[in-house]
């Protein structure tokens, strides 16, 4: 029996970081969920809609979470774009691909997610050291160039732009039916 988290290389990269630092949070409100386990069917329980999104992640501490959206057929799973659905409404796109969301999640800030927008906020006053676990967010750092070369985007809301701009109308013109 495969052992594996998923079917996607980087996430099981990403989920032996997260179990070998001891259930820490490597970002604020970043937590690894059971790999497409639904978590969007309250949504729509049309198939065609249940079956586009993959849930990975929690998103938030308050219910919101990632998924990956099969915008096509591709192969490369980690080559979809990135769904954050809110747990108070709203699904937007946050990343064009993991590995823009894995430079999203080094900026250490919280996602914000709700009807009519997601972005990752910046509030004066917000430290990581005060939420504790600044040594794996470090981890997650030193993870993050030594299997991809990547560091942190210094602001993450360009990264959700850019999916915005290649992704954007045509989810919009996909989810409407649904939502």
């Amino acid at each position: 029996m495969d052992s594996a988290y998923s079917p996607v290389p980087e996430l099981n990269l990403l989920s032996e970081l997260e179990k070998s630092l001891g259930g820490e949070f490597i970002s604020d409100g970043f937590e690894m969920l059971e790999f497409g386990e639904p978590q969007h069917d309250s949504w729509s329980d049309a198939p065609e809609f249940v079956e586009a999104f993959l849930p990975f992640a929690a998103a938030t501490g308050s219910g919101s979470f990632y998924a990956l959206w099969r915008v096509d057929d591709r192969a490369d799973l980690a080559a979809l774009p990135i769904a954050a659905f809110g747990d108070e409404g709203g699904i937007h796109l946050t990343a064009r691909d993991l590995r823009d969301l894995f430079r999203q999640l080094a900026s250490d800030r919280p996602l914000s997610v709700d009807w009519g927008d997601a972005y990752f906020a910046e509030y004066e006053g917000y430290h990581r050291e005060r939420d504790g676990a600044p040594e794996a967010h470090a981890a997650y750092v030193a993870w993050l160039k030594q299997h991809f070369g990547l560091d942190p985007v210094s602001d993450p809301n360009d990264l959700i732009k850019a999916a915005r701009d290649q992704f954007g109308a045509r989810f919009e013109t996909w989810i409407r039916p649904f939502i």
